[in-house]
């Protein structure tokens, strides 16, 4: 009986070690977790618009204040 007891041996000796490789399972492939990139708030206005209210509103503020009807005009007498 040595004779046959060699091959089997042989045998399940070569199919468990296959067996404990790969299975017979799909292999579980897990996604990796994606953290959300933290954007810094952008503002609703655009500064520039900003400046360009301020500007206007000091040249119209300018201008209002700029009459030229309180100063005295020359009278030519002819």
């Amino acid at each position: 009986m040595p004779i046959k007891t060699t091959p089997i041996a042989a045998v399940l000796a070569l199919t468990a070690t296959t067996a404990f490789a790969g299975g017979l399972s799909p292999a579980i492939n897990e996604t990796p977790l994606v953290e959300d990139e933290i954007v810094a708030a952008t503002p609703s206005i655009d500064p520039a618009y900003i400046v360009v209210g301020v500007v206007a509103a000091l040249l119209i503020a300018a201008s209002v204040g700029n009459d030229s009807s309180d100063t005295l005009m020359p009278i030519a007498l002819n």
